[in-house]
């Protein structure tokens, strides 16, 4: 299958993807606090954020274009780092509490400054991240070293001035929204009210003002009264791209529930109900693991929204209830592979999927490092690998292909090969450009078209 038709716009030339960027070390030191856990675009994609086990957050600047170096233009040069959550210990239920970042989301932008929210276990963060290139100087009480000077030397007064300085990025937190969480943060969610978020964990979704951290408002309550009546948790939600009173939950039984928060203050009731009636001839004890939705994307339009399962990824209409509008198989092979999976506890991976800048592309993680694009408009999908060994720097990324049994082309991987401890659960595409970057373990890889690399 070729894979020159994917990851275009509709209508244009084929894109090949190559290596922008790796940022990360080599494979043999990684600590567990360096893996990543999380990766986001900002609304401009002049920005990328990632969150790791270790609680930290980085952020990498897209390089502004200048006529001196143009090859440099597209580069993401780290901006700030920043320790954005500790390690806690939970005194009343005797528990420690992570400080690896679940989730990072940017808010839009209204100022010179930067904001995003980033999340653990338990505790949302607003941070704000400022730019200084100036500081001032003539201070009439104060002498250069900042000490208050002695007011009877003071005989005239002078008007300060800023001064130019080297650039200087500061972050600091503004809001922290705690006490909000019994069980884990798995997803939070900015509205486009952009005065809201909220934050779902296992069983609850809370609506959040940005500016009022001491309470929220509690929107989903999957609750039983009684625990052991507990058949299905949420595993992830997100606002409607355009419409601030819509929002999507998915759940471990496979079913989406759209909540209109016009219609009731608590959303227990949902308004729409997307759930795929199981084939009975695919029945098995693994049946409800791999069925469990792992992430939910709205397309860029609100028309759509993507989920991905274990195995495979599906786009649903919003206006179509019954079954998904389309489904595409992520790793097939696997199925025979799924009583193994479950003794190492991989069938419990949670994989993300995103849309490309026009919705018309696909892109989801899968095993041994590989990642797997769709093209909805020609049916098209590839398979390609973020590897240090196969990945040269502005060289074109071969399809990869897996076989199973029977007869192995040149360069085919057995399915019995897969290297099933390297996996790609985090993805962010470019809101507009083909640029994607890929989280493998600790390093992060940065693609782009091979034309945008080359006009640059």
């Amino acid at each position: 299958m070729s894979h020159k038709q994917v990851g275009g716009p509709p209508g244009e030339s084929a894109v090949d993807w190559c290596l922008y960027q790796l940022n990360g070390a080599a494979e043999f030191e990684v600590s567990e606090a360096d893996i990543i856990s999380t990766v986001e675009f900002n609304h401009t994609g002049e920005l990328l954020a990632t969150g790791d086990k270790g609680g930290r957050v980085v952020i990498f600047q897209r390089e502004p274009e200048s006529k001196n170096e143009p090859y440099n233009q597209g580069e993401y040069n780290v901006y700030s780092t920043f320790q954005s959550h500790e390690p806690e210990f939970d005194y009343l239920k005797s528990l420690e509490i992570e400080e690896k970042i679940n989730k990072i989301k940017w808010l839009p932008q209204q100022n010179a400054a930067h904001s995003l929210l980033s999340t653990n276990d338990k505790t949302i963060k607003l941070w704000k991240i400022t730019e200084r290139d100036k500081r001032p100087e003539g201070y009439n009480l104060k002498d250069e070293e900042g000490k208050l000077k002695d007011l009877s030397t003071v005989t005239s007064l002078q008007v300060p001035v800023l001064k130019p300085m080297d650039l200087m990025v500061e972050v600091t937190p503004r809001r922290i929204f705690a006490n909000g969480h019994t069980y884990h943060v798995n997803s939070i969610s900015v509205n486009s009210d952009c005065e809201t978020y909220m934050s779902a964990d296992d069983l609850r979704i809370n609506l959040w003002h940005l500016a009022i951290t001491d309470r929220s408002f509690n929107i989903v309550d999957i609750k039983p009264a009684n625990m052991e009546d507990l058949t299905e948790v949420i595993t992830a939600s997100e606002f409607h791209p355009h419409h601030c009173n819509l929002f999507v939950y998915s759940s471990s039984k496979g079913s989406l529930r759209l909540c209109d928060m016009r219609a009731s203050a608590l959303c227990d009731k949902h308004s729409k109900l997307y759930e795929e009636p199981e084939d009975p001839s695919n029945r098995s004890f693994f049946s409800e693991i791999i069925s469990s939705v792992s992430d939910v994307k709205f397309s860029h339009s609100g028309r759509y929204m993507l989920t991905r399962d274990y195995l495979t990824v599906k786009v649903w209409d919003l206006n179509m209830e019954t079954k998904p509008v389309e489904t595409y198989q992520v790793h097939d092979y696997l199925r025979s592979k799924l009583c193994s999976l479950y003794e190492n506890d991989c069938i419990f991976d949670k994989f993300e999927c995103a849309w490309n800048g026009s919705d018309s592309v696909i892109m989801t993680g899968a095993y041994n490092n590989f990642f797997r694009m769709f093209d909805r408009n020609t049916k098209r999908d590839v398979t390609l690998e973020a590897s240090r060994e196969s990945s040269k720097p502005r060289a074109i990324l071969k399809p990869r292909r897996v076989c199973v049994g029977g007869k192995r082309r040149k360069d085919d991987i057995s399915v019995d090969s897969l290297d099933f401890t390297k996996k790609i659960l985090h993805t962010a595409w470019h809101p507009t450009e083909n640029i994607i970057a890929i989280a493998a373990t600790n390093n992060l890889y940065i693609f782009q078209d091979k034309v945008n690399s080359e006009m640059h």
